[in-house]
């Protein structure tokens, strides 16, 4: 059998070869809607609706520009991760998959709207039960600061609740 297996592994080996160049090269992350979140790359300090300090942000372009990380630190000791992507092989819209240091964890679809905001969405179950949904819209401003609304709905969007207005400074003037 040793024989039979020196003759085959190599075979083996060409088929994957060939089977992997068959399926062409994986597309890189320069197209233009990867790009689009690219206005919150930087390194942040976020103040809420009345100018109190909410925390730290650090925001990084990872993997060749084909992933927005997200790097939070609250003011109140809070921390998460976040990270997002343009889905190009799937259904061509972006994705955010939040985690926090207290093993929360949501996850969010959605993509650029015809004003420039990245508004992103999706559902979660409910301390209360039932389902909550959550929706998340970052805007750019003229003045180079990001405005973060986070907003939440018990009734399927009839009306929304607002967890958090942040407003997003660069943390460096060189950034």
């Amino acid at each position: 059998m040793p024989a039979l297996e020196r003759i085959l592994a190599p075979a083996l080996l060409l088929l994957v070869a060939v089977g992997a160049s068959a399926q062409g090269a994986p597309p890189t992350c320069t197209d233009a809607a990867f790009h689009q979140f690219d206005f919150w790359v930087g390194d942040w300090e976020v103040t809420q609706a009345d100018g109190s300090r909410a925390g730290h942000n650090r925001v990084e372009s990872i993997l060749d520009g084909c992933v927005v990380m997200e790097n939070w630190e609250g003011a109140g000791g809070s921390t998460g991760k976040s990270f997002n992507m343009f889905d190009v092989r799937g259904d061509g819209k972006w994705h955010q998959t939040w985690v926090d240091g207290s093993g929360g964890r949501l996850d969010l679809v959605g993509g650029l709207d015809e004003e420039g905001r990245m508004v992103l969405s999706g559902e979660r179950p409910g301390r209360e039960g039932g389902t909550v949904l959550h929706r998340i819209t970052w805007t750019p401003r003229p003045d180079g600061t990001v405005q973060q609304h986070w907003q939440a709905s018990k009734n399927g969007g009839e009306t929304w609740d607002d967890l958090f207005l942040g407003i997003y400074s660069r943390g460096d003037a060189a950034d």
